[in-house]
Formats: structure tokens, sequence, C-alpha cells
């Protein structure tokens, strides 16, 4: 059985427009990647864990903020790597300056025996959908045109 993440698709309304919330991972490996490394704020689903709960669960840790609001199911997308991503959208307006992630620790550099500490999410930033749409990564394209059609591209 695949992998299962649950993630938030958090938007706002500027001047009208729609707005989404998306963070660049953290540590060595997304360090120099911009466009198609972004992505919705999620992880994965814990035994027994409901989806949604899952899905705020890891928006605060990588947040470092609880999300609160009106949840509405986007879909399900089956990544890449074969990995499920559940999405719901909920709209909040966010001070990405705030934002604090959790840490993760891997060796670093491979192979030297050195223990590193690195930001799960290492920024956060809000994106027009044009924006949007070059830096997701390109399995969650889909969560932002089945969240515009949902919403009868208000």
């Amino acid at each position: 059985m695949p992998q299962r993440s649950a993630g938030l698709l958090i938007y706002r309304r500027a001047a009208g427009v729609f707005e989404f919330l998306l963070v660049h991972p953290g540590g060595p490996f997304w360090a120099r990647k911009d466009e198609g490394a972004w992505s919705i704020p999620k992880g994965l689903i814990g035994d027994k864990e409901d989806e949604l709960q899952a899905a705020c669960r890891e928006a605060e840790e990588e947040l470092g903020l609880a999300i609160d609001g009106d949840f509405q199911p986007v879909g399900s997308y089956k990544q890449p790597g074969g990995k499920i991503v559940i999405a719901w959208s909920v709209e909040m307006d966010i001070d990405v300056d705030a934002v604090r992630s959790n840490t993760f620790t891997m060796e670093w550099p491979p192979k030297s025996g050195t223990m590193k500490e690195f930001p799960e999410v290492d920024k956060a930033g809000w994106f027009s959908l044009p924006e949007a749409g070059l830096k997701i990564l390109k399995g969650q394209r889909a969560i932002l045109d089945d969240f515009l059609e949902q919403r009868g591209a208000d």
C-alpha cells in the first residue's frame, strides 16, 4: 500500500485574487532548488490518525501555528513516486515572516559522521496562481486546478 500524506492548501484573497501559501523544504538537498520545489504544508498520516487531523498537525509542525477555519476537501493525488497526497483547502491569512518550522536531523555532509539539524521548512510564501503553478511540485499542481474548478474560479 502506498504511503499517504495529508496537507492543507491555505489560501487568501488579495484584491479579489486568490493567493496560495506554499512552503519550501529545508535541508541541503533543496537548498538550491526553487521552481518545482515548493509544496503545500503536508506530511505522513499516522496509523489510525484522521486524515484532516493529520493535515492540521503537519501544517502546525511546518508553520509553527495552528490552522483553523472552514476546511473543504479538494482531492486525493498520486505523486510521481507513488505516494498519495490528500488535500483540503482553508482560507487564512498567515504572516510568512512568523513561520517557525520543526526540525529534523541528518548526517551532513554525507558519510562524515556529523549530524546536523535543519528546519523541515526553511521558508513560506504567498503566490498568485501563475507563480504557484511554477513553484509547486509537479505532482501537486492538480491541487491548484481542482481548487479553482471547485470554487468556480471566483
